[in-house]
């Protein structure tokens, strides 16, 4: 029987340098990166002569959510140096995440943490949070 479902080893996760056309550097030895959890407002919109007393909801605006990604700390390395540059810079950058498959999603963002971890007898590691701004793209391979 076939299944469609895979693990998440070959995934890439990517930053843009900003140009025209967009280079996209992958960021070094990625453990693990966790997509934007979207959502989306719902304001109430009940009155006076809502239905049997009933509230009343209507669409409101969309949110792409939070991502993020864990990595082996390497100070200097590929992508990781970029990462904490974005996130001393006030501006929005570009990011990618790229499946096994090949489907990926780009998206603007802001880095809106960067958390080494440096243990005395143990692996260096790092997390980075990216709050996404806009509808990112899905990309199909």
């Amino acid at each position: 029987m076939a299944t469609l479902a895979a693990i998440g080893h070959g995934s890439k996760f990517q930053i843009g340098d900003g140009g025209s056309p967009e280079v996209f550097t992958e960021v070094a030895e990625v453990t693990g990166v966790t997509p934007a959890a979207f959502s989306r407002d719902v304001p109430d919109a009940t009155h006076m002569a809502s239905p049997e007393k009933w509230r009343e909801f209507i669409p409101g605006l969309r949110d792409a959510g939070e991502a993020s990604v864990t990595m082996n700390f390497i100070p200097g390395g590929p992508g990781q140096d970029a990462i904490f540059a974005a996130f001393t810079d006030d501006g929005q950058t570009n990011y990618r995440i790229t499946y096994p498959n090949n489907e990926a999603w780009e998206f603007a963002a802001y880095c809106v943490g960067f958390a080494p971890e440096v243990p005395l007898d143990g692996k260096m590691t790092a997390t980075a949070r990216f709050k996404l701004s806009g509808k990112p793209t899905f990309i199909s391979a």
